[in-house]
């Protein structure tokens, strides 16, 4: 799996209750522009529309360079193709106070698909966030400490 781009701010902001993983429709520009490493996740979130499909706002796709007229436009809504039952879960999801989708990651599955990550999140107030980066410093000198002890 090749990595595209992660949406590092989403863990930040967001608790993640649950990850479902999302093919995404492109045109043939727009994945040249993934492979060269012009995308981003970043201010992005999925709706689901009226039809009960889901929609990929806010996602940058940069224009590819050798692109010529039939160049995408860079913000455009992406449709992504999910199951039924998915989507279903999904609406369920989105009803509920305080739920929303947001894409984690995207990457190359080893067929070389686009996919995308995306998980339902709820928000975190600041004290979440705050125990969360100090969980997180606390591990990292514990690694330092094990890592120390070792040499």
């Amino acid at each position: 799996m090749k990595n595209i781009c992660q949406n590092k701010r989403a863990f930040h902001d967001y608790q993640v209750l649950e990850k479902l993983q999302a093919g995404i429709a492109l045109t043939g520009t727009e994945v040249k522009s993934c492979r060269g490493g012009g995308m981003s996740l970043a201010q992005s979130y999925v709706a689901i529309d009226q039809r009960g499909s889901a929609q990929l706002i806010g996602c940058n796709i940069a224009p590819y360079a050798m692109g010529s007229y039939n160049n995408h436009p860079p913000l455009r809504q992406r449709q992504l193709l999910l199951h039924k039952k998915e989507l279903r879960k999904l609406k369920r999801a989105t009803e509920a106070k305080g739920l929303t989708i947001i894409p984690l990651e995207a990457y190359f599955n080893p067929r070389g698909r686009v996919k995308v990550d995306i998980g339902v999140c709820r928000g975190k107030n600041l004290h979440d966030k705050r125990e969360a980066m100090k969980e997180q410093m606390d591990r990292r000198e514990a690694e330092r400490a094990v890592k120390g002890v070792r040499e």
